[in-house]
C-alpha cells in the first residue's frame, strides 16, 4: 500500500521509541517498557 510521508513497519521491525503520560501508571516509555518479550500496546483516543 502506498504512504506519503509515512513509513509502514513491517513483520519483525521494532516499534519506534514513544513516551507517554498514562492515567495511572505515570510516565512510560515503548518498547523499553515490554523489555525483550512480547507485549501489547493500545491506545483508546476516546475523542476527538
Amino acid at each position: 500500500m502506498a504512504r506519503a510521508g509515512t513509513r509502514v513497519l513491517d513483520a519483525g521491525e521494532r516499534l519506534p521509541a514513544l513516551a507517554m503520560d498514562t492515567v495511572s501508571h505515570g510516565r512510560i516509555s515503548v518498547p523499553e517498557r515490554f523489555g525483550d518479550g512480547w507485549g501489547v500496546f493500545l491506545i483508546y483516543r476516546a475523542h476527538w
